[in-house]
């Protein structure tokens, strides 16, 4: 009986170890599951340079640089600074130019508007940009960032550059310039130049604190006040090394400044200081990163001795305290089935058109559920094409396809989908002597080659390209369907290249163009995208 006794309290013992020993494990892996997965740089994987951000409360708007596409100066929402939404522009076309309207065999491309300014001041928005296609400063104001209306203004010169800035004073002023910065003041408005002002030099070199052999000239500059100093970002690139920031630091507006190098890691630079509610302060910057383009990352700020210091140890992370990306679809790029309801907007913020469109070349309603282009004028290139409708091809990898009808195509006609940039790759319709062929063209050479030619016997194609950007790969495949379902392979990859003639990472484009006769259409049923993973 004794010995029965012993064995239950023993086996119930062992039992007990066992059910405590699987509790505390299955309690350690359900604390490991629920803790949060961190963002990790870049928090956006695409094309958004130039970055400027403001918070109001606790949202935060963002805006960016636009060149040659229209609309622009995009404003972008976020309530954690790593998941953003487009949510206006700061104008539909800058300026009815041949340059900017792609006519007369002028175009804008790597020029039109350059880095802006973002403030937010007694409750109005300020957006700021400068153009050398026009030779303008402009200043965008609104009440509502997000629904508008803007209101704008304009002046010359250019300011290179610029960063706008209200003191506590109530003046307004410019910081620009490029090795050497100037400053000058504006009316209280912000909507001029102050008559009788001086412009004046406040930083001699600005370049220093990165060494004495340059080769970008300090410039980007962004002004901060914290805690009663004033403090100046600004980007350098020192010959035979990496994208470098500096900051300067002064008591006043006008100087004396003192500068440091304060990050000099991956080439991760240009931009400026933004702060959290519960009092966490970043840098937001931005790193080339070949063909894709310009991408933002965010470094975290300590204040030590009344100096910001960038990074950890001198080091971009990778992790960041902040809530993990749900990716870039559908805040920075979407897919559109063209199908729209009354009170839609015609064309979804994530959309741009190559240069200013021709309106009465372009139609949602014409054939409902479609977009329909029209051709209206004869072209020999497809850079000189007007009406391209592109968006933004995003990281680590993408793929993006449309359904197009060439059913009431003419001669000479060739509609499809193209990766944009300088040295473009495109996948299309050709349309000669009455016969379609699906073609692919590879520009990479900056000599566009027709490389494949297969006879289509159909009205309605389907075509694809799938981008590879991670660890800079930068290659495009590029593929035809005929039933969107079997996929086959057409032409050769594209090595992608960003070019500063352009100066813009590589988008999606549908194209149309004429160069016989004007007059016919194609319809896209759809333009859908996939890729940029949530963990980036």
């Amino acid at each position: 009986m004794l010995h029965l006794i012993v064995h239950v309290i023993l086996s119930s013992c062992r039992n007990l170890f066992l059910t405590l020993c699987v509790s505390f494990i299955a309690g350690i892996a359900f604390s490991v599951a629920a803790q949060p997965t961190p963002a990790r740089n870049p928090v956006v994987f695409a094309d958004v340079p130039d970055m400027a951000i403001v918070r109001v409360k606790d949202v935060y708007y963002m805006s960016s640089t636009t060149m040659h596409l229209s609309p622009g100066v995009p404003m972008m929402k976020s309530k954690d600074l790593v998941n953003w939404q487009l949510v206006n522009y700061a104008y539909d076309t800058l300026a009815a130019i041949d340059e900017l309207n792609l006519v007369n065999g002028k175009s804008s491309y790597g020029r039109g508007s350059w880095a802006s300014s973002l403030r937010f001041h007694r409750g109005t928005y300020y957006v700021t940009t400068f153009a050398q296609t026009t030779g303008k400063t402009y200043i965008f104001t609104t009440r509502n960032i997000e629904k508008g209306p803007w209101k704008v203004s304009s002046f010359k010169p250019s300011y290179h550059d610029h960063t706008l800035f209200f003191d506590d004073d109530g003046r307004v002023y410019l910081i620009y310039g490029a090795g050497t910065l100037r400053l000058v003041e504006l009316t209280a408005d912000a909507s001029d130049v102050k008559p009788g002002t001086t412009e004046q030099v406040i930083i001699e070199n600005a370049s220093a604190p990165a060494g004495p052999d340059i080769g970008l000239k300090a410039e980007g500059s962004q002004l901060f006040k914290v805690h009663g100093k004033y403090y100046l970002f600004n980007i350098t690139w020192p010959k035979g090394g990496i994208r470098t920031v500096v900051i300067h630091r002064a008591d006043n507006i006008t100087g004396p400044y003192e500068g440091r190098l304060a990050l000099q890691d991956l080439g991760v630079a240009q931009g400026g200081l933004i702060d959290t509610p519960d009092g966490n302060w970043y840098a937001y910057l931005f790193r080339d990163y070949g063909a894709v383009g310009r991408i933002p990352y965010l470094v975290p700020v300590r204040w030590v001795d009344g100096w910001p210091v960038l990074g950890q140890n001198g080091k971009v992370p990778e992790k960041l305290n902040l809530p993990p990306s749900r990716g870039l679809i559908p805040g920075i790029v979407a897919s559109d089935e063209f199908s729209r309801r009354k009170h839609d907007r015609p064309l979804p913020l994530v959309w741009q058109w190559n240069h200013n469109p021709e309106n009465t070349l372009w139609s949602l309603t014409a054939r409902p559920g479609y977009l329909r282009l029209k051709t209206g004028r004869i072209d020999t290139s497809f850079l000189q094409a007007r009406n391209t409708l592109t968006q933004r091809a995003i990281g680590p990898e993408c793929s993006g396809m449309i359904s197009l009808d060439v059913s009431n195509m003419k001669d000479g006609d060739f509609a499809g989908l193209a990766m944009l940039q300088k040295r473009y790759g495109l996948v299309g319709v050709k349309m000669n002597n009455g016969a379609k062929s699906i073609v692919m063209v590879n520009a990479e050479t900056e000599s566009p080659v027709e490389i494949a030619r297969l006879p289509l016997r159909l009205n309605t194609v389907f075509l694809k390209i799938d981008c590879v950007f991670k660890e800079l790969n930068d290659t495009a495949s590029f593929f035809y369907s005929l039933d969107g379902e079997s996929w086959m392979t057409i032409g050769t990859q594209l090595k992608m290249t960003y070019t500063l003639p352009h100066f813009m990472g590589y988008r999606y484009g549908m194209f149309y163009y004429a160069s016989q006769y004007v007059g016919g259409s194609v319809d896209f049923d759809f333009f859908r995208i996939q890729g940029g993973g949530a963990e980036n």
